[in-house]
């Protein structure tokens, strides 16, 4: 499982999230606390944005702890929303097309989780995406495919609707021709003005997510794991929530697509 963190808020440098922390997500990456394994070392990739209503993008392959590139970059560029994540591959390839986050237009969106059996299903998944927007698969992971078909439901105008409408597909397949847990989801998006994150399982094991607003930053983190160890004040979401992030609110809605699922 990966661990990802996002922040929205007064405008900061990227390694207050990405690297300076005692439990950074630097240091997540080959010692995390709350997943299956501790090592998250098949790339690593972060979206910001700043002057422009699309996000900047820099991803590798290379495991977050060894790429200068990446302290250097994170200790210079300031951002009042940005996203980083660190992977763990659940079977596609480790290449730079597989990392998260993933964009289109000014959306950015990453994922931490499984569909069960993608494997089995992959060209079916990839048939759910427009022509249209199929140019933008870039890659092979199941991640990537669910955000591509949370922008042709609607994603734009109902980020929640959207997603829920485009896990619901995904696990409709999962339930046919996967195997469980048929979807497992905590995920962030961002149109550059809001941050938008969720968590979801089928069964009993939604992976972590967890906010806390800072005084000292003046912004919002949103992460997989808390970033101090010890440090008060983290908010865990539910399992089933769709959180929005504007300022200093947040407003947390139900999210359930099994709803709108197909039974197996």
């Amino acid at each position: 499982m990966c661990r990802w963190a996002a922040y929205t808020g007064k405008p900061i440098f990227l390694d207050e999230i990405v690297s300076r922390p005692g439990h950074s997500l630097i240091h997540q990456s080959h010692c995390a606390t709350q997943c299956h394994t501790a090592i998250n070392a098949d790339g690593f990739g972060v979206a910001w944005y700043g002057e422009r209503p699309e996000p900047g993008l820099y991803r590798d392959v290379m495991p977050a702890w060894s790429d200068p590139n990446l302290r250097s970059l994170t200790a210079q560029v300031k951002s009042g929303l940005f996203m980083a994540h660190v992977r763990a591959s659940t079977g596609t390839a480790t290449s730079r097309n597989n990392c998260h986050p993933f964009t289109w237009g000014r959306w950015s969106f990453m994922h931490n989780g499984q569909i069960g059996g993608y494997d089995n299903f992959r060209r079916d998944a990839d048939m759910m995406i427009p022509d249209a927007l199929y140019p933008c698969r870039k890659g092979a992971t199941d991640s990537e495919a669910l955000f591509l078909i949370a922008i042709a439901e609607g994603l734009e105008d109902d980020p929640k609707g959207a997603m829920e409408r485009a896990a619901a597909k995904l696990i409709t397949l999962a339930r046919a021709k996967g195997a469980a847990p048929h979807l497992r989801l905590t995920g962030a998006l961002s149109d550059g003005q809001r941050l938008y994150a969720m968590r979801y399982a089928t069964d009993d094991h939604a992976p972590t997510l967890y906010h806390r607003w800072s005084d000292t930053r003046g912004g919002t983190a949103v992460v997989s794991e808390p970033l101090e160890t010890g440090e008060g004040g983290w908010i865990e979401a539910a399992p089933f929530s769709f959180c929005t992030f504007d300022g200093r609110n947040v407003r947390v809605e139900d999210f359930h697509p099994c709803r709108l699922a197909v039974a197996a």
